[in-house]
């Protein structure tokens, strides 16, 4: 080969080997554009997705907006907010004023063991009851179901004060009533109507399956939680009479037995 084809072979290889430098060059600044895009739109992403987190906690829960609803009372209660929920026969003297909360584990023993009585003697007009309902266990345990039942009992109160009093039986079952410890069960609609389909007023009730669904009573609920904090209890289930509560054997916590009750109940009759 002569010096002169051998000079222009090196000079295309040097150029072949510049020009695909400049290819590289190009390509490598391409590919910092990418990433530099792609990071920015991360951080962008990452900062959109943190605004959204912090509009979406600090929007109000739907129980939270639930408290500016139109006050909806349900039928067979009194008082300005309806919140005053009195049963029971004329004659009845003396008012058995019961404290509860749906998901109340204690609740659920008592109607249980003493319910039965405590109907016996309210049916044969011992005394009235008057009922307050509680939510408080949903913030000790989350979730919503102590409100969403009491809504739902609410629904049942708006047919009649039996369909109430066969429901909140039905709901403290042990066919029913969730564990403590277990998924919050009542804050389904759909687990509160499927209970009511034993009780006979509610089975297959439009209306009152329509009033849980919507959650009609839901502002009620929580006006009636408010007042069972505004009378100063501090555990369900507790009893009262004559503004007086009744205790079992113990001296402090509501009697658990048919024994302790009936002995509790006859003594705050006769006081």
């Amino acid at each position: 080969m002569s010096k002169r084809n051998s000079q222009q072979a090196k000079t295309a290889a040097r150029e072949r080997l510049r020009a695909e430098r400049e290819r590289q060059a190009k390509r490598d600044k391409v590919k910092r554009q990418v990433i530099v895009a792609c990071s920015i739109v991360g951080v962008l992403a990452i900062a959109g997705g943190i605004s959204y987190a912090v509009v979406q906690g600090n929007k109000p829960s739907y129980w939270e907006e639930a408290k500016n609803d139109k006050l909806v009372k349900p039928a067979n209660t009194t008082g300005t907010d309806g919140t005053t929920v009195v049963m029971g026969k004329s004659t009845a003297k003396k008012t058995l004023v019961m404290y509860e909360d749906p998901r109340c584990p204690v609740c659920a023993q008592f109607e249980e063991t003493v319910g039965p009585t405590v109907k016996k003697d309210f049916d044969a007009g011992k005394y009235k009851i008057q009922y307050v309902g509680a939510s408080f266990l949903d913030g000790n345990l989350g979730g919503e179901g102590s409100k969403n039942g009491l809504s739902a009992l609410g629904a049942a109160l708006n047919v009649s004060p039996e369909a109430f009093l066969e429901y909140k039986t039905a709901m403290y079952s042990t066919k029913w009533h969730p564990e403590e410890s277990g998924p919050d069960k009542f804050k389904d609609d759909s687990y509160l109507i499927k209970i009511a389909q034993t009780v006979p007023a509610l089975k297959d009730n439009k209306a009152f399956q329509n009033a849980v669904k919507k959650g009609t009573y839901d502002k009620w609920a929580l006006d009636m939680s408010e007042k069972f904090n505004k009378d100063g209890v501090t555990g369900t289930p507790t009893l009262k009479m004559d503004g007086k509560t009744l205790t079992g054997s113990d001296g402090k916590s509501a009697p658990m037995t048919v024994a302790d009750f009936t002995t509790a109940l006859d003594a705050a009759l006769k006081a």
